[in-house]
């Protein structure tokens, strides 16, 4: 398209804002706060339920509490930054979840606990999907797209086993309580950059009246989603409760479906997730983060109950996996991404994840740190890094901008509940093999000692079994990528979204 046509049509330059560089960075740093939050909070878990006083049976709500909240608000969230404003809901988001640590980190019973993590659940849904759409829409030019979602890639794939380094050295070093109270400078610093730096692009707001049996319906049928994969850990599949959440949650998402193809002014147009290459990126997503949310959680039992590894040096550990992750998203995805389409990113990319997964497969009790674990956690760094970075721009891009909210909050909802049943679904492949093991060769196991060698066999014999699903699990992600998403370039060919697509901005071409 000619510069005249673009200019007709309201598209921005590519120059952009002159601050987008350094809004660039209080986004980013916002996203790192929100992945941190994820899994720091579990390495201070077994300090703060014992000064706490909270039982072993509702411990997993420390966790769990968060998880509903911020999956089930996600499109609430994303939608609430289209109707406010993308800054406006970042800036609240951030205030909201520095409060909600604050409370946290001062709290005096398990229920104080409980709440602040709903709360920081509540304004991350509203903080995540607002982070996103705000590069979205700031960044349109083919390559700076590129650097840009190559460094929020690398947050959103790393953040996580940073977070396990941050929480060993809070813990094991300070207390239990700085893992919430490191959020409170995060926030504070990325809310004052983005109040002063952050210029959203004007006409990019959706002012419809919000769609409240939507909201009402996807919230309740998220939630019963991610409760019954948290139920069926801690309760098994066969759980009275843990059925009931996933019918339920069935009935009120089909629902849901119907009412968004009926109104108006949906909540989540139905244009965003039925094109092609967005819904395929929403499930290819999904699916490896199962895997690797499985993933962090054997390998961190693995480094300390199996190795002996302290906090730190689990977190340590894990560095390799965040540079790899680093690497392929700012070093790989980001500077191929505006020459190749994406799916010969993300495909290999989770191929390259499976591989290492596959490694990991052999895992035994002496399995050696330099020539096993590192290796497999490089390729997996690697091959993540390379898939997230392309996958997160094609699914923000080629919407309209008035849906940019709704199709961010996407990415973090496929996240999400990728995260939930990940959880769930290998801890329980990977206890039930391990319960089978021990069964199977305990009897002859006389002396004590030998007996603990064979509950250590097992626990690592049940990591593997589950591993080798996670490998399936990526390999399906890959062929799905290379199936569903058939758009050219990112940055490059604008993606239509079906219904309404003559209405989009068209992204500027670039030449290469």
């Amino acid at each position: 398209m000619s510069e005249t046509a673009l200019k007709a049509r309201g598209a921005a330059a590519p120059s952009g804002d002159a601050n987008r560089w350094k809004a660039l960075v209080f986004i980013a740093l916002a996203q790192l706060m929100v992945v941190l939050d994820a899994t720091i909070v579990n390495i201070a878990l077994p300090s703060a339920q014992q000064d706490l006083g909270i039982s072993d049976g509702n411990r997993q709500w420390v966790v769990t509490a968060y998880a509903l909240a911020f999956g089930g608000l996600l499109l609430f969230g994303g939608r609430i930054a289209d109707l406010w404003g993308r800054k406006r809901a970042f800036v609240l988001g951030l205030a909201g979840f520095a409060a909600a640590s604050a409370l946290g980190g001062a709290a005096t019973s398990g229920s104080m606990m409980f709440g602040a993590r709903a709360l920081q659940g509540v304004f991350g849904a509203l903080l995540a999907p607002a982070a996103l759409s705000l590069l979205a829409v700031m960044f349109t030019d083919a390559k700076e797209r590129a650097k840009a979602f190559g460094i929020y890639g690398a947050i959103a794939g790393g953040g996580g086993a940073v977070g396990l380094i941050l929480g060993g050295f809070l813990t094991e070093y300070l207390d239990w309580r700085w893992t919430f109270f490191v959020n409170v400078p995060f926030a504070v610093v990325a809310a004052a950059g983005a109040y002063f730096v952050i210029r959203e692009p004007e006409g990019g707001r959706n002012r419809s009246p919000l769609d409240i049996p939507g909201v009402v319906l996807s919230t309740l049928g998220l939630v019963s989603l991610v409760y019954g994969f948290t139920r069926a850990e801690s309760d098994g599949w066969g759980d009275a409760v843990t059925i009931s959440m996933f019918v339920a949650s069935a009935v009120l998402l089909v629902a849901f479906a119907l009412v968004e193809s009926r109104v108006k002014a949906p909540l989540l147009p139905l244009r965003v997730v039925t094109d092609r290459n967005r819904g395929g990126i929403y499930l290819s997503l999904g699916l490896a983060i199962i895997g690797m949310f499985g993933l962090f959680l054997f390998l961190t039992y693995y480094l300390q109950v199996v190795k002996g590894y302290t906090p730190v040096k689990t977190g340590f550990a894990f560095l390799p996996m965040v540079a790899g992750m680093i690497t392929g998203s700012t070093q790989i995805g980001a500077r191929l991404m505006t020459r190749v389409p994406a799916r010969l990113l993300m495909g290999p990319g989770f191929l390259l994840a499976a591989l290492g997964m596959l490694i990991l497969t052999q895992l035994k009790i002496d399995s050696s740190y330099t020539t096993q674990l590192l290796p497999a956690m490089l390729l997996l760094g690697l091959g993540m890094g390379t898939a997230f970075m392309p996958a997160m721009s094609l699914a923000t891009q080629g919407v309209q901008p008035r849906d940019a909210g709704v199709a961010s909050a996407m990415v973090n909802t496929s996240q999400q509940v990728g995260g939930a049943i990940g959880t769930a679904l290998l801890n329980t492949i990977a206890a039930s093999a391990t319960t089978s093991y021990i069964t199977d060769h305990i009897g002859g196991a006389a002396a004590r000692p030998q007996q603990e060698l064979v509950k250590l066999q097992g626990m690592v014999h049940g990591y593997s079994t589950a591993i080798w699903f996670a490998v399936g699990i990526l390999a399906l992600a890959s062929v799905i990528a290379f199936t569903f998403v058939n758009a050219g370039r990112p940055g490059s060919t604008p993606v239509a979204s079906g219904e309404g697509a003559e209405d989009e901005l068209p992204v500027p071409v670039v030449a290469h």
